[in-house]
């Protein structure tokens, strides 16, 4: 894939999410938000797909929605949530294993389907939360730390990585590059704070931006190790130069929670 194509496909995507970002109207947030989670749990059932597993896509897909509902409609309570779901996974199991064949998949069948609503919709509804409690400046401040921490990993561990960090799940991440992520990413939260939200103490936003790409970096491994497990580089080849969905949002899975627990319980 040459840079050009990498390099229109970057701009397209960071074009569509800073007008859906600053324009949409929440309730269209929320549902381009579910669909973007649709797409990623998608590729990871298909991941599963590939390692032998036997997800239930439709009954998973059913209970990420259902998560995702909570954080829309505070009145429904995610522990209720999570109730039905397991509730309702467990009416369709009883009923659907049925021979013994379909009784030697089950555990690890059950277990996937179940994944999807706390691996996946779980974490990234919390963007959602961001958003309407915040506002887009904030989460603007996530994603340049997200951004060009990735970016300064990628500069600076390519030509001077040495030490493998997790040569299981990401073989080319070093522990130099690691230090370059934080600390672009360290620029990236302090030139945030600075254009974007000036009442953040500085040394608080800087802090948060190194706390944050921490989590990123444990969070985009873990998301790799679905990857190595049937030998795929990408989980999908949806955006082209960039993999698939569930590629580009591997990093908040951790981060994006993390930030909001510091933003409400720590920046307010």
């Amino acid at each position: 894939m040459s840079l050009r194509q990498r390099t229109l496909t970057a701009a397209g995507l960071l074009g569509a999410l800073f007008i859906v970002v600053q324009y949409a109207p929440n309730w269209a947030f929320f549902l381009l938000g579910q669909a973007f989670m649709v797409a990623a749990l998608l590729e990871l059932f298909g991941l599963a797909e590939r390692n032998g597993l036997h997800p239930q896509k439709t009954l998973g897909v059913g209970l990420a929605l259902l998560v995702g509902l909570t954080f829309y409609f505070r009145s429904i309570p995610l522990e209720a949530a999570l109730f039905g779901g397991l509730l309702a996974a467990g009416v369709y199991f009883v009923t659907a294993v049925n021979t013994a064949e379909k009784l030697a998949f089950f555990p690890a069948s059950f277990a996937v389907t179940l994944l999807g609503m706390i691996y996946v919709s779980f974490p990234l509804n919390f963007l959602y939360r961001i958003r309407l409690e915040s506002g887009p400046f904030t989460l603007y401040f996530l994603f340049a730390v997200i951004f060009l921490g990735d970016t300064g990993a990628y500069f600076i561990g390519k030509p001077f990585g040495r030490m493998k960090m997790t040569p299981i799940a990401s073989p080319n991440k070093t522990w130099e590059g690691s230090a370059g992520g934080i600390l672009f990413a360290l620029a990236g939260a302090v030139l945030a704070r600075y254009l974007l939200l000036p009442e953040i103490p500085l040394g608080l936003a800087a802090l948060t931006g190194v706390v944050i790409h921490a989590a990123a970096q444990v969070s985009d491994p873990l998301e790799s190790l679905f990857k190595r497990a049937v030998g795929a580089k990408d989980s999908s080849n949806a955006l082209p130069g960039h993999g698939g969905f569930l590629d580009r949002i591997d990093s908040l899975i951790l981060a994006g929670p993390l930030f909001y627990f510091i933003v409400t319980f720590i920046w307010r």
